[in-house]
């Protein structure tokens, strides 16, 4: 055991999601972010009204203020953002919402996240993001930046382009459990995968996530509350965040390319186990962002929870990616390629799910349930929740 003042300090005890189809939504972000917060407090158990601490991350528009007031806050005490790279902040935002909670500046945290094509257009096309030395050179878009950097990754490295296609067809096994997945219903086999047209190389259209209109809540209180509100609460066991050395947004030279940006020495992911005072083989099931398949490879591989080059093949099978008997269980609803994309915070309230024991595809006696954020992003973060018992 650590003597981390983070550790079990906070508890997740409410959520909700919910999406629609991108374009599709009858409501403005704002009035979703409302209406998941709501939900989520219900199913907390507390009062919209009782929430003082409000967090979100990259690309978000309403701010805790904005938020606050609409639900008719009594005090806003906590109101932040995880700035730069977009998902890769979504875990952190979980582990600023604890720290709020154990350094005693708020009582009752919401996390959220809402996106309506008709607010904040598309993510695909982010000219905003790739600036000055991509764009001139015809990068502007997520999947461009992710695919030069996977390309190194099965090239240079040696990982086999089987361990994105199982990324990609567990998720869709997942998903056909999943009655509220986008891809529910329409499984995909190999076959399928490898006759997919060709988006950028080396990532098919599977290979890249979907965008959803939607939004999603997470209403976090202390350990002690938590424990008077419900019988399963998601302990926030351990967070990390962080930029690798030698990144820089322009021109995504890192020193390490083919890295998702979790790995090195004293990265995110090596803080994490080691103020989690667990490693990666103690973790249970695993929801990663996987913006795209390759991208949630190297975040795996960064994480020590599959070997990086060939040997990445063996550990990258369907079998062992898929709930509930296989060896590492990863994106169990679905994941954001075949349940829903709401900037990947989905993925949290599955991770969540996991700890409480109700995921469609529930990993028998799951006790340490790992979020990866956004890879190969400007800022990095994972968080590890877990049961009462393992604290």
């Amino acid at each position: 055991m650590t003597d981390s003042f983070l550790r079990g300090a906070a508890a997740v005890v409410g959520v909700s999601e919910f999406h629609y189809k991108r374009g599709e939504s009858p409501d403005s972000e704002l009035r979703m972010t409302l209406r998941a917060i709501v939900e989520a407090a219900a199913d907390a158990g507390v009062s919209p009204r009782e929430i003082d601490g409000f967090v979100s991350y990259g690309g978000g528009e309403n701010d805790g203020t904005v938020v606050g007031s609409s639900l008719m806050s009594h005090r806003i005490r906590w109101s932040n953002m995880i700035w730069g790279g977009g998902g890769g902040g979504a875990a952190a935002a979980i582990t600023n919402a604890a720290v709020a909670i154990a350094a005693g500046q708020a009582q009752c945290v919401v996390v959220y996240r809402a996106m309506a094509q008709q607010d904040s257009g598309r993510l695909g096309y982010a000219k905003h993001h790739f600036d000055g030395h991509m764009l001139p050179h015809g990068v502007g878009s997520p999947a461009q930046a992710c695919a030069l950097r996977t390309r190194r990754m099965l090239e240079h490295d040696g990982v086999p382009e089987s361990a994105m296609r199982s990324l990609v067809l567990a998720d869709y096994f997942h998903a056909q459990q999943n009655p509220s997945a986008a891809a529910f219903g329409r499984p995909l086999d190999e076959t399928g995968y490898d006759a997919s047209r060709m988006i950028v190389e080396p990532y098919r259209l599977y290979d890249c996530s979907r965008e959803n209109d939607g939004a999603v809540a997470l209403i976090l209180v202390s350990a002690d509350r938590a424990e008077a509100l419900g019988p399963n609460p998601a302990y926030v066991l351990a967070g990390s965040q962080g930029a690798v050395g030698g990144y820089a947004v322009d021109t995504e030279n890192d020193l390490d390319y083919t890295s998702a940006g979790f790995g090195g020495t004293a990265g995110v992911a090596e803080t994490l186990w080691a103020d989690a005072g667990l490693g990666p083989d103690q973790v249970d099931v695993v929801q990663v962002y996987e913006n795209f398949s390759g991208s949630g490879v190297a975040a795996l591989i960064d994480h020590s929870l599959c070997p990086p080059g060939a040997d990445a093949g063996k550990v990258m099978t369907v079998e062992n990616l898929t709930a509930p008997h296989g060896l590492l269980p990863v994106n169990t609803s679905g994941g954001n390629l075949a349940d829903s994309f709401v900037n990947g915070m989905g993925l949290a309230v599955e991770a969540v799910r996991q700890v409480r024991g109700t995921s469609t595809n529930q990993v028998p006696d799951a006790t340490v349930s790992l979020f990866i954020g956004g890879p190969m992003a400007a800022v990095s973060s994972s968080v590890l929740l877990c049961t009462r018992d393992v604290l």
